[in-house]
C-alpha cells in the first residue's frame, strides 16, 4: 500500500487490504472512502471486508463505487458531500488512486483554483489534464463549448503581447488575432524603474487596456485557465474554448514576495521598497530624495527574473541622484547579487563597471536575500561560494531596494507548455514573423 497525500486532509491510494488498516490508523486517518466496485479484480477484497476491519479499528467508511473512466457529475457531487460529512483526514482508494483523485479534483472545483488543484494532484503523482475542462466548469461536464476560432491567439496583454499583436498586424493586416487577458488596466512595467528614479510619475505608466489593443485585434477579456496544445485550444475560466492555428504565450513572470521571510510585512515602510510594484516605485524615489547618509542595499535574486538590468538601474539612478545632490560620499551603496557576475552578457560589463566605480558601489556576488526585519533595519543573505558551505550573514541598512524572487505563473507551471515540448519555440518580439513558419506554439519570456 502506497499513500499519496493530496492535501493536509485528504490522501489517495491504490487497492488496500484488511492487513493495511492498522497502518492507516497509525498514519492518523479517521475515515476511508472506497471508490472501487466490488468484483473488479479477482484478488480484490470486498468493501464489506474493508468496512468490518476499519470499524473494528475505529475508522469510519463510505462506499462510492465508480466504474473506471466513468466519473459522472453526480459522482463528483456525491463525493463532495461524503468528504464534508466524514471526519478527516480521509483516505480514498480505488485500483490505482486515479478515480479517487479525479473525484477529489472535480469536487474541489468550486473551492479551489485550477492551478492549486493541478499542482496538488501532480505532486501526488496524478495527471488531471483529462478533466481540466470539467474543473474550469465548476466540476461539471460542459454542455456548451462556445468556441472562438482565430489564426493567432496571444495569451497575455502586457508589453510583449500587445507589441507582438501590433507587429503581426502591421506585417499581415488580414490575420485574425485575439489577445486573451482579464485586466482592465495595462501597466508599462519598464517605466516603474523611471518612477523610482524620479523621472516619471506612476500614473504615466498606466493606461486602460482597451485603449492599447491594436486595431483589428479581438480582445477576449478573460483569464486563461488551461492549455490543450494537442487540440490547439486555450481554455478560459468558465470553460469557454478558444481555438487557434498558432499560439503565443506572453504571461510575464510571477513575483514571489513570500519567498523572503518578513519581506511582505515590511514592503513600503521601514526603508524597504521595490520598483517591481506600481505602488512601491514612488516610495523608492521618496527614500532616495530623503536619504542624506547611511547604507543603501540593492538586491538581485537568482535567475529567472524579468529584466535582469532593473536591479542595477535602480542602483545607478539612485546613485546619480545622490551624486547630483553632493551626498554620495555619505552613502554606502551595496549591490548584493545572488549570481556570480555583474551582468550575463560580458560585453556590457566594462561600461557598467564605470558607473559602479563612479558611485563607489560595492559588489557582493553570491549574496541571496533570504530574510528581512524591517523595523530593526536588518537583512540576512545566504552567501554561496564554490567549495564552501553556505554562510548566512546579517547586514544593516537604511534603505533597501529589493528585486523579489520570481517564478512561472501558476497556470503555466501546471500546463503542458513546459520544455521540452515538440513544436514549442521560445521567441522575442522582433522574430515573431520568422517563428510563424516554424512552430504552432510559442512562449515569450
Amino acid at each position: 500500500m502506497t499513500l499519496s497525500r493530496i492535501d493536509e486532509t485528504f490522501s489517495v491510494s491504490g487497492q488496500i487490504h484488511e492487513t493495511d488498516i492498522q497502518a492507516i490508523k497509525d498514519a492518523g486517518f479517521r475515515a476511508i472512502i472506497c471508490n472501487r466496485p466490488d468484483g473488479e479484480g479477482v484478488d480484490q477484497p470486498t468493501f464489506n471486508e474493508i468496512d468490518k476491519a476499519a470499524k473494528k479499528a475505529g475508522i469510519e467508511t463510505s462506499y462510492l463505487p465508480i466504474v473506471s473512466g466513468k466519473v459522472s457529475d453526480e459522482d463528483a457531487a456525491a463525493f463532495d458531500k461524503i468528504l464534508n460529512e466524514l471526519p478527516g483526514p480521509v483516505l480514498a482508494y480505488c485500483r490505482t488512486g486515479t478515480r479517487s483523485t479525479t473525484l477529489w479534483s472535480l469536487s474541489q472545483a468550486i473551492h479551489r483554483s485550477l492551478p492549486d488543484i493541478l499542482m496538488a494532484t501532480k505532486a501526488a503523482g496524478y495527471d488531471m489534464a483529462g478533466v481540466v475542462r470539467r474543473i474550469t466548469n465548476g466540476g461539471k461536464t460542459p454542455t456548451e463549448k462556445g468556441d472562438f476560432n482565430f489564426e493567432i491567439v496571444i495569451a497575455g496583454a502586457g508589453a510583449g503581447g500587445i507589441a507582438t499583436a501590433a507587429s503581426l498586424k502591421a506585417r499581415k493586416p488580414d490575420l485574425e488575432i485575439a489577445i486573451v487577458d482579464p485586466a482592465d488596466i495595462h501597466y508599462y512595467q519598464p517605466g516603474w524603474t523611471m518612477v523610482g528614479g524620479g523621472i516619471f510619475r506612476a500614473e504615466q505608466t498606466s493606461r486602460t487596456m482597451g485603449s492599447l489593443i491594436p486595431n483589428g485585434v479581438r480582445w477576449i477579456k478573460a483569464a486563461v485557465a488551461a492549455f490543450e496544445p494537442e487540440n490547439n485550444a486555450v481554455i478560459l475560466d468558465g470553460c469557454r474554448v478558444v481555438k487557434y492555428k498558432r499560439l503565443i504565450v506572453c504571461p510575464g513572470i510571477k513575483l514571489d514576495w513570500n519567498k523572503v521571510d518578513g519581506l511582505v510585512d515590511t514592503l513600503g515602510q521601514n526603508g524597504v521598497t521595490s520598483n517591481y510594484r506600481y505602488d512601491l516605485a514612488p516610495y523608492t524615489w521618496e527614500l532616495v530624495e530623503a536619504m542624506q547618509q547611511g547604507r543603501a542595499i540593492f538586491t538581485q535574486p537568482p535567475m529567472p527574473i524579468k529584466c535582469a538590468g532593473a536591479p542595477q538601474k535602480a542602483m545607478y539612478l539612485s546613485g546619480d541622484a545622490w551624486h547630483r545632490r553632493s551626498v554620495l560620499k555619505n552613502i554606502d551603496i551595496q549591490f548584493n547579487n545572488a549570481g556570480g557576475v555583474l551582468f550575463g552578457v560580458k560585453d556590457y560589463v566594462p561600461a557598467l563597471m564605470k558607473y559602479v566605480e563612479k558611485y563607489n558601489a560595492k559588489l557582493n556576488f553570491s549574496h541571496n536575500l533570504v530574510a528581512v526585519d524591517g523595523p530593526a533595519k536588518k537583512a540576512w543573505f545566504d552567501v554561496s561560494k564554490p567549495d564552501t558551505p553556505i554562510e548566512r550573514i546579517e547586514m544593516e541598512f537604511d534603505m533597501m531596494h529589493v528585486c523579489p524572487p520570481q517564478t512561472a505563473p501558476d497556470f503555466i507551471r501546471v500546463s503542458p507548455l513546459q520544455m521540452p515540448l515538440v513544436g514549442l519555440t521560445l521567441i522575442r518580439p522582433h522574430c515573431v514573423t520568422k517563428a510563424m513558419t516554424m512552430s504552432g506554439h510559442w512562449v515569450m519570456l
